[in-house]
């Protein structure tokens, strides 16, 4: 008999757990969970949802860190017809009432923990219908929720049987992912079961990944990037090793040494505190295989510190956004050749420039990144207007392209760069600057941990190139970087003024806060 192929989230799991029930597939602590008693799990907790009302559409919004009954959650779920959103834990009440309601959330699966955050919006959660909670329901304050349930009442339940779950489709909506707007508000990024698909085994094909191989995640599964790892693990049947955050080095140092992982997904974030603490006592991490970086640009400059802490791993340079997951990578072996680069599209996918009046830009020319492709988001929940400013209509009738708003110039053989966002470029002396190739250049400076390089207003200049800066030791003083700056930059690139702090400030999914670094920029002004 022809094998199926996979069409819908939940269905890797079922494959899965049906080929490998007894293989590891997560690894928490020190606690070990196989594919079975994922698959268990999750259609007990698919039954409740189902008993309690889910109807097949519905939101559910899981407000946990990374554990295994966020995992659970997720699974049961999907698979039961429900369209999943992760709420970062670290989400505090006000956000979280916004998009509880934008999403129109009628279950909410959270942790006992978490209650002094939730316990006193859920009553003006206005479609909440059912509420899941781990840990002690006693910490729960009195609430307008019809069917209130612990976690471990669920799991005392009965499963359903995979035929007995309802009719899904590849276009059906399977996740909401929620990401920052610029008005303020988060936006529901809209990802249907056949985007989801595609993105994993297209990402599981160029990272060329496999069953032996264990990852170990370390962002939130809020953020995407962390999402994807779960996913693609359970796609090539493998086993994921969770990790709730970066804060301890010694922790994650230790947890690597007990399982072994092959693939490391890192951001430039905790690279960079790497090479920092490698700096002060050289280690190597010979276990991994493959390193993986996203959030934000991953400096050439910390290519070769990367290549002495992962003596034996591939290292993947790519670039991606939320509203397609991902957008391109660079093979690693022509990362020697072209460290600068982010490389070509993912496979399946397409990606092009366009001028600012909407023209194809040539190879060696700079642009508008765009992006084709079935990974492509459907749009933002409820948000038609921010929809049609990202998804403009393609050369095919009713097709619908991505419109990244980052330029990236392309070398002659059609390899991408990325130059920044397209409202982070600077306009200084009637130039045209990209603060990326400004970091690069800090970055290299001797002692310079991080370095964020953006434009605040100037009479004269149109905007002034200012640069924020860390250090892991002895780096020159502002003059000293700037006379450096002045060797590589043309004249008009050479930031104005240097700032120096102890820590960089970070979003949720480990970006540098550059909003937040202009809010302290003006307040010190």
């Amino acid at each position: 008999m022809t094998p199926i192929p996979q069409r819908l989230l939940g269905e890797a799991l079922l494959k899965t757990a049906a080929s490998h029930p007894d293989k590891e597939a997560i690894l928490i602590k020190d606690r070990q969970y196989t594919y079975q008693q994922l698959l268990t799990a999750s259609l007990k907790m698919a039954r409740h949802l189902l008993d309690n009302g889910l109807q097949k559409g519905q939101r559910v919004a899981l407000y946990m860190n990374n554990n295994w009954e966020c995992i659970v959650s997720l699974y049961g779920t999907t698979l039961a017809g429900g369209v999943f959103l992760v709420i970062n834990p670290q989400t505090k009440a006000d956000k979280l009432l916004y998009i509880l309601n934008d999403c129109g959330a009628s279950v909410l699966i959270t942790e006992a923990p978490s209650a002094r955050e939730f316990n006193g919006i859920l009553d003006k959660v206005e479609k909440l219908e059912q509420l899941v909670v781990v840990g002690q329901q006693q910490n729960i304050n009195d609430v307008e929720v019809s069917k209130v349930s612990t976690f471990d009442q669920v799991q005392s339940g009965d499963t359903i049987l995979p035929e007995q779950l309802p009719l899904i489709i590849p276009n059906d909506l399977a996740a909401l992912i929620y990401t920052s707007g610029s008005t303020g508000f988060p936006k529901g990024v809209m990802m249907t079961h056949q985007s989801m698909v595609f993105a994993s085994w297209s990402l599981t094909q160029y990272l060329r990944l496999t069953e032996d191989d264990r990852i170990i995640v370390l962002s939130p599964f809020a953020f995407d990037y962390g999402l994807y790892q779960l996913l693609m693990t359970v796609t090539v049947k493998g086993s994921l090793i969770v990790e709730q955050s970066f804060t301890f080095q010694s922790t994650i140092y230790k947890l690597i040494d007990k399982y072994q992982p092959t693939i490391f997904p890192g951001v430039p974030t905790i690279y960079a505190m790497m090479i920092s603490s490698w700096k002060k006592k050289p280690f190597s991490l010979g276990c991994i295989k493959k390193i993986t970086n996203t959030a934000a640009a991953l400096p050439a400059s910390s290519l070769p510190q990367l290549k002495e802490i992962f003596p034996n791993a591939l290292i993947f340079k790519m670039y991606g956004l939320t509203e397609c997951k991902r957008v391109c990578y660079l093979e690693p072996e022509l990362l020697d050749e072209k460290p600068g680069s982010v490389g070509k599209a993912m496979p399946g996918t397409e990606v092009f420039l366009l001028s600012p009046d909407g023209k194809r830009v040539e190879n060696g020319g700079s642009g508008i990144l765009h992006i084709r492709g079935p990974h492509v988001m459907l749009g933002y929940w409820n948000k038609p207007d921010l929809s049609n400013q990202m998804l403009i209509d393609g050369e095919l009738p009713y097709e619908r392209v991505l419109c990244s708003n980052d330029w990236f110039r392309t070398d002659d053989e059609g390899f991408l760069y990325f130059l920044g966002r397209n409202d982070d470029i600077i306009k200084t002396r009637g130039e045209k600057v990209s603060p990326i190739e400004i970091e690069n250049i800090i970055h290299k400076v001797q002692g310079i941990r991080e370095a964020a390089v953006f434009g605040i207003p100037d009479k004269i200049l149109g905007e002034a190139i200012v640069a924020y800066v860390t250090c892991n030791g002895d780096a020159p003083n502002e003059k000293g970087i700037q006379q450096i700056c002045a060797s590589k930059l043309e004249s008009f690139m050479v930031p104005q003024k240097i700032f120096f702090i102890d820590e960089m400030p970070k979003s949720t999914n480990g970006k540098i806060d550059k909003k937040e670094l202009k809010k302290m920029n003006h307040e010190s002004v």
